[in-house]
């Protein structure tokens, strides 16, 4: 059986998840070259991002922008992609 993690059942712990994940953001707020304009374009706000359920929807979603790098993959709300196509209806999250 494989070491701990989170489960659908609800049951493990994070297992270093959301510190794991944090490591592969395309474009984290906090970097030098994170440039003004990419603000605005952050996955939670794409029309191709589903957030996920639970607590984890909170912050996670799936990409599904075809040609996307990250298509199929979860990503942190706040990461972005040239792919980025804003929400008609302006949400977020």
């Amino acid at each position: 059986m494989a070491p701990g993690g989170l489960r659908a059942d609800g049951k493990g712990g994070d297992d270093g998840v959301h510190e794991r994940w944090s490591g592969l953001l395309n474009r984290a707020t906090g970097d030098p070259g994170y440039r003004d304009e990419w603000f605005e374009e952050q996955c939670g706000g794409c029309a191709f991002w589903i957030a996920l359920s639970g607590e984890w929807g909170r912050d996670c979603g799936a990409c599904t922008r075809a040609g996307s790098p990250f298509d199929g993959h979860v990503r942190f709300e706040h990461d972005g992609c040239e792919g980025f196509l804003a929400r008609t209806d302006g949400t977020f999250g």
